[in-house]
């Protein structure tokens, strides 16, 4: 298994080609999931909104790619030449090294997320996800390619003071994906495997939770893959005030259907202040 990943992992055509493999099965899962057992009520005609998000992806994945050419692999692979970071330093064996790379880059997303909650600047540019009026599975993919780039540089410094292992870095962008797609959808679960699940993983109601137009809302919930982070660190909210049937997701300041374009999408952080998170700071 690990000679398996670790030959995927070895070039960045190979793990590119995985990678996008996996995102388009767990998408096509998530997208006939949703239609079939839908959680809420989805508007009649969403094709915009895909088109829209699909322009996201594309732009998201040439800003990510200035700021690294081989994507978060590549810091891992430089940090593991140059022998930089702690699981180098101290060579913890890759039997260990994987999953504590896994652990600990997810907390790191944990605290980079309430960063870009917390920091108007940061703010402007995540309110774009945040603004999305309906919820489903492409929803897991609306981020501002700026925000984009930024969490890349974000995560190759975490790389690299972590020393992360390759493989465990290959892995850990797999999750990250799958899960996001799986959060953001608006697939129902029934509600004993949800408040099961919940305590291991972030389930779609779990993180719905995030999308509230509610303040206090909007920031819970920050979790992406591992659900653990929230109740740890005293950010945990188990459901909405008005239940998920009467949530209202979005940004009061952005409901108007041109809000959605694509255009105006990539406009959005120079527009008005940047409310909608921490008190509208």
């Amino acid at each position: 298994m690990l000679e398996t990943l670790n030959s995927a992992s070895g070039s960045v055509s190979d793990s590119s080609s995985w990678r996008l493999k996996i995102f388009c099965v767990v998408l096509l899962i998530m997208a006939i999931w949703e239609l079939m057992l839908p959680r809420r009520r989805q508007p009649a005609h969403r094709g915009s909104r895909w088109t829209a998000h699909a322009g996201l992806v594309l732009l998201g994945s040439l800003a990510s790619r200035l700021i690294s050419p081989a994507g978060a692999l590549g810091f891992a692979w430089f940090a593991e030449r140059q022998q930089w970071g702690l699981l180098n330093i101290f060579h913890i064996p890759s039997w260990a090294g994987i999953p504590a790379t896994i652990l600990l880059l997810d907390l790191g997303i944990y605290f980079q997320h309430r960063w870009m909650h917390s920091m108007p600047g940061l703010w402007r540019f995540h309110r774009m996800h945040h603004s999305d009026t309906h919820l489903d599975v492409t929803s897991g993919v609306r981020f501002h390619p700026v925000e984009m780039a930024v969490s890349m540089g974000l995560k190759g410094v975490m790389i690299l003071v972590l020393g992360a292992s390759a493989t465990g870095v290959f892995l850990f962008e797999i999750l990250l994906n799958a899960t996001s797609l799986f959060n953001h959808s608006n697939a129902r679960l029934p509600g004993g495997i949800d408040r099961i699940l919940r305590w291991i993983i972030v389930t779609p109601d779990f993180h719905r939770v995030h999308h509230s137009a509610n303040p206090k809302e909007t920031d819970s919930n920050f979790g992406f893959n591992l659900a653990i982070w929230d109740r740890i660190f005293g950010t945990y909210c188990a459901q909405p005030a008005l239940g998920h049937d009467e949530l209202q997701v979005g940004l009061e300041e952005f409901r108007k259907p041109e809000d959605q374009r694509l255009s105006s999408l990539l406009l959005q952080p120079w527009k008005s202040e940047p409310s909608g998170s921490l008190d509208r700071k």
